[in-house]
């Protein structure tokens, strides 16, 4: 039995529909993509200076050429 509430429905996607979920989702990605690359680079130069430091202090007593070559430059 059907009746007029179990009507088929048509298909309601339409091509702008699909084109300003693009964007949208393309401005939201892009926002959050940077911030959280700028989070992580910010996480790993700071592990990364961390390393040269603890290496230099390590190595202290050497000639700075030397440090140089064995830890790497902090900029």
């Amino acid at each position: 039995m059907l009746t007029e509430d179990t009507l088929v429905r048509e298909n309601s996607i339409k091509r702008k529909h699909l084109v300003s979920s693009l964007i949208t989702g393309l401005i939201i990605g892009t926002i959050f993509g940077t911030a959280i690359g700028w989070y992580t680079h910010h996480f790993f130069y700071q592990q990364r200076l961390a390393q040269i430091l603890l290496c230099r202090e390590q190595h202290r007593n050497q000639p700075a050429r030397v440090v140089d070559s064995i830890c790497g430059a902090a900029f």
